[in-house]
């Protein structure tokens, strides 16, 4: 569970169709598409790839929050505020090359079911602000950041993986620098979790 701090790929190519995925890059055994949005945050971006590691393993390593900083690109802090049923809060500061550190704290939303093949988890999250730590000095506040992850059986050990987010990341970030870090963010996302489903403890 993470915005991508670049996440909001540059705005100075021609837009594609509302609503239409465009296919970006298929780099690293990662998909990546973005569709055009109305908003602050320009562009919705997905990535789909695939994880050596059963859903519920997979699953496991995203709810893991409390070890993101351990794991998770850019995290420099991620810690949980509270659970609640199929929710939780969630505190997280990214700390990305070349822009500022910035912050936010998000919902998580998660539920399962029953498909041909084993279990999916879908998690969706949105912005909740109101409800975390006061801004901090030098530190951009997050206000927009929704996405999800949906987690689907192709077999015993391995989950085709569905990565999507929508975000403005604040502040002033030069075009070319969103786009790459963009690009480059999501697929670290996606290595950072094919290596961490290796460690035993989420086998439990």
């Amino acid at each position: 569970i993470s915005c991508c701090p670049c996440a909001n790929l540059m705005t100075a190519e021609p837009e594609a169709t509302p609503g239409e995925w465009k296919l970006v890059s298929t780099s690293d055994n990662v998909v990546l598409y973005r569709r055009s949005r109305a908003g602050p945050g320009h562009y919705e971006s997905k990535a789909i790839g695939e994880v050596s590691a059963s859903t519920a393993v997979v699953h496991a390593v995203i709810d893991d929050l409390d070890s993101y900083s351990r794991f998770m690109p850019y995290t420099l802090e991620c810690r949980v505020l509270k659970r609640e049923g199929d929710s939780v809060l969630t505190y997280q500061r990214v700390s990305a090359p070349l822009v500022s550190d910035r912050d936010y704290t998000l919902r998580v939303r998660t539920t399962s079911k029953t498909v041909e093949g084993g279990t999916s988890y879908l998690s969706r999250w949105e912005t909740e602000n109101a409800l975390g730590p006061v801004e901090i000095r030098g530190i951009i506040r997050v206000k927009l950041c929704e996405g999800g992850w949906l987690l689907e059986p192709m077999g015993p050990n391995s989950t085709r993986a569905t990565y999507s987010v929508y975000t403005d990341s604040g502040g002033v970030i030069p075009a070319l620098i969103k786009n790459t870090g963009s690009q480059i963010g999501i697929r670290k996302i996606f290595t950072a979790i094919r290596k961490q489903v290796r460690d035993a403890k989420y086998a439990k």
